[in-house]
């Protein structure tokens, strides 16, 4: 069915239907016949659809935009590098090592790199190496992260159709069709902040884990965060069992610090993967860490192959040192920080005039919204949420104007150009959109 009140979004979707499954390139942006989005334009922290419908956007992408869309700091160089040295050559440039050295400044767990082309990649690389430093096979997934598109990492805790008062677990389930049984042998699940769970994995099948791979805060599961107890205790787990620690700071590197997660926690992971806010919206990621673990990526016979066409382009490379370079020298995470806590205080009134029990989860620059009494502690928890709730209250939303993810396990992003939104207009919006969501349900 197509939305009468969105001409040429129906028009468009009707069109792509002919061209591409599901008539979009992606399948998170299919939101249905009527609610597909079409995007016209962008700007600051600003989407326009093809309706000519303005949104404050909170989605940002799934989370690359950290200074805002169409920054000029950031695009200008990219022009400029494309102009005077092209896109790409298949060779290295002295890019590569400015890049890095950036991260270093920032990351203090970085001490060698790789540069791939999204978060799905990096971790590939990541793992991989993992496996051939330690020679071992099974890694440690942490329920309700996201670590890309690819057969291993798409194995998921069925928490949607869970009954959580059964006793039992989630059922591991492949997240989608063509997924082989075959890809799961080496993969071991433990639910987040369980010292129990890691104490049992480990003394199971620790001779063969190679490592852990967490998002120390869950940037698919409502920012839900591992206590910092647990990060040390998974931290000292492996020192001790000569497993790797892998974070994925794909979402929170230079996003939630300078120094990603990884600042905020004062634990170093073995191996950190990146993308996303690395460059503003261009695409690119890298993956680096200890020198002795990355130094298995080599010549020999034995040693790890990494590599791509794409990697370390030259507009991929320019974004990333152009953009750490205005997040490394201004005040842009302190702006950041502020308005989203600013939009937090927003949304508090708002619920709690309504009678709203809620949580916010995560840092200001990527907290999740958690309706009821608890802050969720691990993704079986978020269960107990009233996430129908949150999906009627976040399509209200966009209906006025307001763009976010309508998932409550998708964080608010927030970035440098939110510093310009107009409380008082928000305000009115997310009063209005609750106000419906309440109606509704009644």
């Amino acid at each position: 069915m197509s939305n009468p009140a969105k001409p040429n979004t129906s028009r468009l979707l009707t069109q792509s239907h002919f061209h591409l499954p599901m008539g979009v390139a992606d399948n998170y942006r299919y939101w249905g016949e009527e609610n597909t989005v079409f995007v016209k334009t962008s700007e600051g922290c600003t989407i326009t659809d093809a309706d000519d419908q303005c949104y404050v956007d909170f989605r940002l992408a799934y989370g690359p935009i950290i200074l805002g869309y169409r920054d000029t700091r950031i695009d200008q160089a990219v022009i400029k590098a494309i102009t005077e040295r092209g896109t790409i050559s298949g060779f290295s440039t002295e890019l590569e090592s400015e890049v890095i050295e950036l991260v270093k400044q920032m990351c203090p767990n970085i001490e060698k790199m790789r540069f791939a082309n999204s978060g799905t990649e990096a971790v590939i690389g990541a793992v991989r190496t993992a496996r051939a430093f330690t020679g071992r096979n099974k890694i440690v997934l942490v329920e309700g992260g996201f670590h890309g598109l690819y057969d291993e990492m798409m194995w998921k805790p069925d928490v949607d159709n869970w009954n959580a008062d059964s006793g039992k677990a989630p059922e591991i389930k492949p997240f989608g069709g063509g997924i082989p049984e075959a890809s799961r042998e080496h993969l071991e699940t433990v639910p987040l902040n369980s010292f129990d769970a890691i104490d049992a994995v480990f003394a199971r099948v620790g001779h063969d884990l190679a490592a852990i791979i967490i998002e120390p805060i869950l940037g698919n599961c409502g920012s839900i965060a591992s206590s910092q107890e647990y990060m040390q205790k998974l931290r000292d787990v492996c020192d001790a069992n000569g497993t790797l620690l892998i974070m994925d700071e794909v979402k929170t590197g230079f996003r939630v610090a300078k120094g990603g997660a990884q600042e905020l926690y004062g634990i170093n992971a073995d191996l950190t993967t990146y993308a996303k806010a690395m460059g503003n919206g261009y695409p690119v990621a890298a993956f680096g860490g200890r020198a002795d673990v990355m130094g298995v990526i080599n010549a020999n016979s034995n040693g790890v192959v990494h590599g791509g066409t794409y990697t370390s382009n030259v507009i991929a490379l320019t974004a990333a040192k152009a953009t750490l370079t205005v997040l490394n020298q201004t005040n842009a995470y302190d702006t950041i920080n502020k308005a989203g806590a600013d939009i937090q205080q927003v949304l508090s009134r708002v619920f709690t005039k309504h009678g709203i029990e809620h949580r916010f989860a995560g840092p200001d620059a990527m907290f999740g919204i958690h309706f009821g009494d608890i802050v969720p502690s691990n993704y079986r928890d978020w269960k107990q949420t009233d996430s129908a709730l949150y999906t009627e209250f976040a399509m209200n939303l966009i209906k006025h104007g307001v763009m976010l993810e309508p998932d409550s396990r998708e964080p608010w992003f927030i970035c440098e150009s939110h510093q310009t939104v107009d409380l008082n207009w928000l305000e009115e919006i997310v009063d209005r959109s609750m106000a419906e969501a309440i109606e509704a349900k009644s």
